[in-house]
């Protein structure tokens, strides 16, 4: 069987979480660094990003003046160059402005608890993938997961991050005590359990020889290692 490359110690999978959404400022400036010529093709961008048709139309108006700007500028007569620099320098302080003005509409400043919600669930879904990832190691290489100490929050300090993993078969009862839901009186029941039949190997068997509450087994799959 093919094995996916392991982590090296002390870093999680390559997945991270995302970054905060785009303030916009970097799509504004585009017409004031390209003097303008860079509009039409913003102004485009903004129209197929936010579906707008009054984006669309002013594309076509700046790719249009701009256009017109440089036949006037390449027509013989010193008339016609002047009316094209002028229009150029117009397209390009008129789509500034219009871009500046436009910024705000098409990039929302999101509301602080709204972000803060989002980083806190983008974090949580991240140590998920630190769980599988830690969890895979474990039921693949014992020996790496061991030298990882994956399960083992007694260890201290450890340099990988699994996520929040317990290993039930071998962590101590101060660490069992950081499984969800499992309290002083139903870690003692583990640890007798533990002893008396031997190691476990899911939470259903955990849940059923321990005689635990049912509505703590999903949380038990979750974050606790069986390793036997």
């Amino acid at each position: 069987m093919t094995r996916s490359p392991m982590p090296p110690p002390g870093r999680g999978p390559s997945r991270l979480p995302p970054r905060p959404p785009s303030d916009g400022l970097g799509w504004a400036a585009v017409p004031l660094v390209t003097v303008g010529l860079g509009s039409p093709v913003s102004f485009l961008y903004a129209a197929v990003r936010r579906r707008s048709a009054g984006m669309a139309v002013a594309a076509a108006g700046y790719a249009a003046a701009l256009t017109a700007a440089y036949e006037a500028i390449e027509a013989r007569g010193d008339r016609p160059h002047t009316y094209g620099m002028l229009l150029l320098l117009g397209t390009w302080l008129v789509s500034t402005m219009h871009a500046l003005g436009a910024r705000q509409r098409l990039y929302p400043p999101a509301d602080p608890s709204d972000q803060r919600n989002r980083r806190v669930v983008e974090a949580a879904r991240y140590r998920r993938t630190l769980r599988a990832e830690a969890r895979r190691i474990a039921l693949e290489d014992r020996g790496l997961a061991h030298e990882l100490r994956i399960g083992r929050p007694d260890f201290d300090p450890r340099a990988y991050d699994d996520g929040g993993l317990i290993d039930v078969n071998h962590a101590p009862p101060q660490a069992l005590r950081l499984l969800p839901g499992v309290t002083p009186e139903l870690v003692d029941r583990i640890v007798r359990c533990r002893a008396e039949h031997g190691a476990f190997i899911s939470a259903e068997e955990l849940a059923l020889q321990a005689d635990l509450p049912p509505r703590i087994v999903p949380d038990l799959a979750e974050y606790g290692l069986f390793l036997t």
